[in-house]
């Protein structure tokens, strides 16, 4: 049931991408701290491709007493209007991670790939300086065994500095 709502959602946000929007920042790079599976900290950097559409990468790091991860995210965003300065903004997205296990707790080193799909929907407000801070909620659907389910909620918290 949950994948089915998972692709209700990347096909609302690709159907309502013909809604206007302002214009927004042609280069953003920041920090998103998020919590689905545990804490992770992201380096994150946005590219506008039109006046409504951009890109998010990001490179989110997470360290516990038995393993540390790292993860590469893509995502495509459709962002739109909703008062001056307040946007909402809707995407779908893929992704990918190494896990490496602690050698202390079972003896070897255990290295294992992950794979995932997402979405993201999120609010995020621009400031009159170049600063915008977003919360956004990726659901994430892993094709392995990373996460002790098949899908993670995720809701992040960011702030970027955003430039020409």
């Amino acid at each position: 049931m949950i994948k089915y709502l998972f692709f209700l959602f990347i096909f609302l946000s690709i159907s309502t991408h013909t809604v206007l929007s302002q214009e927004i920042s042609e280069h953003s790079i920041g920090l998103r701290l998020s919590n689905g599976d545990g804490f992770w900290a992201e380096a994150s950097y946005q590219n506008a491709l039109s006046t409504n559409t951009r890109v998010e990468l990001g490179l989110a790091l997470q360290g516990k007493s038995t393993y540390k991860a790292i993860k590469l995210t893509g995502i495509h965003q459709w962002v739109f209007t909703i008062d001056n300065g307040l946007n909402w903004y809707v995407g779908p997205g893929i992704g990918g991670g190494v896990l490496d296990y602690d050698t202390r707790i079972n003896g070897r080193d255990d290295k294992k790939t992950f794979g995932f799909i997402t979405g993201n929907i999120g609010i995020e407000y621009n400031f009159d300086f170049p600063l915008l801070i977003s919360f956004d909620f990726r659901p994430e659907i892993y094709f392995d065994s990373y996460s002790n389910n098949d899908i993670s909620f995720n809701f992040g918290l960011s702030a970027r500095y955003q430039f020409n």
